[in-house]
């Protein structure tokens, strides 16, 4: 007796493109072996519909046509023997691989401030109008001291801020000591969610109060009506 034959994708052919699928890959596979150019021709642009129609998100892309028939000569590994409106790709352009990024290693003097306080400070530094660089050194220093209070999760003195920005501007940016900055304050997650917690429970409190007030009002009414004569009792 003959064993049943099994299909499993491991036994297939690679996929090319998957966003496609396997029936594509067919398609294409028999475009390939038709024995004419005017057929390939005509069943090509069958599958190119059908693969745009299969990928709407491309037609938000520019040239998505000329993107649809690269994708249909990789599908058909290059072999694939049509009239395309655009030049087919060559399989070096397709597997070039990206020069690596080149990541800066610059020294920060204070992580917690980061590489642009470091750059707005030399911005800074080059303003000539006393005026217009005793506001941005004043911005700078507000900004410093929100960073500083996010990164350390702790308040600050003004006179630490002052400090940082003497040192890191190499004593070219000053500010008077009795200029008070921004106040700033941490607010962690975890005590907003406590208090918008007991807030909500304090409302539901409230509403559970409210509830049983109402029931002792409707029980007293009709305890009242109970009482009077003729009023809640049983007539025979």
């Amino acid at each position: 007796m003959n064993q049943p034959t099994f299909d499993y994708n491991s036994t297939r052919s690679k996929l090319l493109l998957t966003e496609y699928g396997r029936n594509v890959q067919n398609m294409v596979k028999y475009i390939v072996a038709l024995p004419t150019k005017e057929e390939r021709n005509k069943y090509a642009q069958v599958v190119i519909d059908l693969m745009g129609f299969l990928n709407p998100h491309l037609r938000d892309v520019a040239d998505f046509k000329h993107k649809l028939w690269d994708h249909l000569h990789i599908i058909s590994n290059f072999q694939i023997d049509v009239d395309s409106p655009y030049p087919p790709p060559s399989p070096e352009a397709i597997h070039l691989k990206p020069q690596p990024l080149k990541y800066p290693h610059q020294r920060i003097k204070y992580k917690h401030y980061g590489k642009t306080i470091e750059l707005m400070i030399l911005k800074a530094k080059s303003i000539e109008e006393p005026e217009r660089r005793n506001h941005m050194v004043q911005a700078i220093a507000n900004f410093m001291k929100m960073a500083y209070v996010q990164w350390n999760k702790d308040s600050v003195a003004d006179e630490t801020i002052f400090a940082h920005l003497r040192e890191l501007s190499g004593g070219e940016l000053k500010l008077d000591e009795s200029i008070n900055l921004n106040k700033v304050e941490y607010r962690s997650t975890h005590k907003v969610e406590t208090a918008s917690r007991g807030r909500a429970n304090n409302n539901n409190q409230n509403n559970n109060n409210r509830g049983r007030t109402n029931n002792n009002n409707q029980n007293n009414k009709n305890n009242q009506n109970r009482n009077r004569p003729g009023g809640g009792g049983r007539k025979y």
